[in-house]
């Protein structure tokens, strides 16, 4: 393992290489297909994947590897130390011309992440952290919202969810008025409340380690909180590396929403 400051110098001048790989197929003609339901893939999406794994790998080649564009063989498990990777975060966005999509790199040691990259090609926004180091974005310190109140906050997520007839069952709570938008990247939205211009995200249909382990950090250590639905932290590469539920918030709403969400009882994975 490497000293994390020595990965993420490593991993800023890849992922911009990245995106401008991705930036060459955007708003163009390019392949595409479904590798299942709701599972759109571009040739642009696996031409970022394998220049990243290429490169990452070859410069750190006792790293673990996952990645949302490559096989997983599990041979991760037996390494203290990966690359968690989505080289295209927002399909769906890059397929539609909006600029809504990232490339999303973490370094996951003993199941947390310590280092971690995001960056929107288009927009040119770069979010990065180091664990105890705090978070930038484009080499400037940022932090989360001051945000308290859930009403009037304003939200990144599914539009659709909070009126979902579910919530007014008790012990749930209807939801009051709140400016909500919503990002195709997951990890889009968890840097821009890292970033404070947002006030909280929430997700609570399954996502994988490559959605969100940069983004954790990032939001972590720009003040906020991120765990799942019923508080807990989020811990990485498990055999499945699957996240039921992503609440991300600065550190004076969090508990606000998450006291409205722990009730939920959802179904194992």
């Amino acid at each position: 393992m490497q000293a994390p400051d020595a990965d993420l110098a490593l991993i800023v001048p890849v992922i911009a290489e990245a995106g401008a790989i991705a930036r060459r197929y955007f708003g163009g003609t390019f392949k595409r297909w479904d590798k299942g339901k709701g599972q759109p893939v571009t040739e642009a999406d696996i031409a970022v994947d394998r220049f990243l794994r290429e490169t990452l790998r070859a410069a750190r080649p006792d790293y673990g590897w996952l990645s949302e564009e490559t096989e997983d063989d599990l041979a991760r498990l037996d390494t203290q130390t990966l690359f968690v990777v989505d080289p295209i975060d927002g399909t769906i966005a890059f397929m539609k011309g909006r600029p809504h999509f990232t490339i999303s790199i973490a370094v996951v040691t003993d199941e947390v992440p310590v280092v971690g990259a995001i960056l929107n090609p288009i927009t040119g926004e770069c979010f990065t952290a180091i664990a105890g180091c705090g978070a930038q974005l484009n080499g400037r310190a940022i932090g989360t919202s001051a945000a308290t109140e859930v009403e009037g906050c304003h939200m990144l997520a599914d539009k659709t969810m909070f009126a979902h007839p579910g919530w007014n069952t008790p012990p749930l709570r209807p939801w009051p008025t709140m400016e909500i938008e919503n990002r195709n990247s997951v990890a889009y939205r968890m840097a821009l409340v890292a970033g404070g211009g947002f006030d909280a995200m929430l997700a609570l249909s399954a996502k994988r380690d490559w959605d969100i382990a940069a983004g954790d950090l990032i939001l972590r250590e720009a003040g906020g909180k991120v765990t799942g639905h019923e508080g807990t932290p989020l811990r990485y590469n498990s055999p499945a590396a699957i996240q039921p539920t992503v609440l991300g918030a600065g550190a004076a709403l969090h508990p606000q929403l998450l006291a409205r969400i722990k009730p939920i009882r959802l179904p194992a994975h």
